[in-house]
């Protein structure tokens, strides 16, 4: 008895009282900071830099960029370095420097009048592309709706078939003669050769683009009745149209070569009269200068329509 009723007593004892706890404070914990102060980054344009070239596409755009401009420039170079060793051996060809001069002094006043017949290259440019916008814009409004329709109809197809076959491959000046006797003038006679060489490229590309719509789209449109204005602008322009493109940058380029020939023989203001009046003047200088401002711009020119016609060519999507 004696055991239990001491062990009840130190229970009890351990019940009432209290148990106590050590009296020393506990420090809260530092807190935490809900946002982190930004750190001063470099600008985007040099982080992306570095990326690239961390991760190799900076080396490989850079070596793009050089495979694209480094062999158009050693053509030139060699262009340049054929044509010295040449002037150097011709007594009549000036070489690149006595040219360049040449066109410094040039196209210092591109724009002067002194004359009817004595101005500026840049005037006599401007005449040149004036003939060949007129020659061309008519090429093109009677081009394309006639390739249209020979597309569109058998039977015009079959009886335009032959005549185009025989006129398309006629040399452009051969068409000089017939226009000078019909419009008794020389810029009517070279906008007409302009217009009649450049005229084919147009209609055959155009008539190819019509006759290339899948004949379904054709059947559909019988089905539902649809109205030939209907078929022409919901179906055959849409489809036709980057044969149209592709036509028109061929009669451009077409009307920019015969402009130079038709020129040389019509006379009148124009880059392709200067050439010959300088050959009279046996001045070999503007004659190079020359071969290299119709190079440049009928460059401009193609790059100019291709950049239009691949716009419009649904292919390339």
């Amino acid at each position: 008895m004696t055991s239990i009723v001491s062990f009840k007593s130190k229970a009890e004892s351990a019940v009432e009282q209290p148990q106590t706890f050590a009296t020393e404070s506990v420090q809260p914990a530092p807190a935490v900071p809900t946002s982190v102060p930004p750190t001063p980054s470099m600008p985007d344009t040099t982080e992306a830099t570095i990326r690239n070239l961390w991760s190799g596409r900076g080396s490989q755009q850079l070596a793009n960029i050089l495979g694209q401009v480094i062999p158009p420039l050693l053509g030139f170079v060699g262009l340049i370095a054929v044509w010295a060793f040449a002037s150097q051996h011709a007594a009549n060809l000036p070489g690149p420097m006595k040219t360049w001069d040449a066109a410094l002094l040039l196209f210092a006043d591109p724009f002067y009048v002194n004359g009817p017949n004595d101005v500026g290259v840049g005037l006599l440019l401007i005449s040149s592309l004036e003939r060949v916008a007129l020659g061309f814009g008519l090429a093109v409004a009677v081009g394309v709706p006639l390739g249209f329709m020979i597309g569109r109809f058998v039977l015009l197809n079959r009886v335009t078939s032959a005549i185009i076959s025989l006129l398309r491959p006629v040399s452009p000046l051969a068409w000089l003669p017939i226009g000078l006797a019909v419009f008794k003038a020389a810029d009517p006679s070279a906008i007409f050769v302009i217009f009649i060489t450049s005229i084919w490229p147009m209609v055959i590309n155009t008539a190819l683009g019509v006759t290339s719509v899948p004949k379904d789209y054709l059947n559909v449109a019988r089905v539902l009745r649809l109205s030939e204005w209907k078929v022409f602008t919901k179906i055959l322009f849409p489809a036709a149209l980057p044969y149209v493109m592709t036509g028109m940058r061929l009669g451009l380029s077409t009307a920019w070569l015969v402009i130079v020939a038709a020129e040389m023989l019509t006379g009148g203001v124009g880059i392709g009269f200067w050439i010959w009046d300088e050959w009279n003047n046996l001045n070999m200088e503007h004659i190079i200068i020359a071969i290299f401002i119709i190079g440049f711009v009928g460059l401009l020119l193609e790059r100019g329509m291709t950049l239009i016609a691949n716009r419009f060519d649904y292919r390339n999507d």
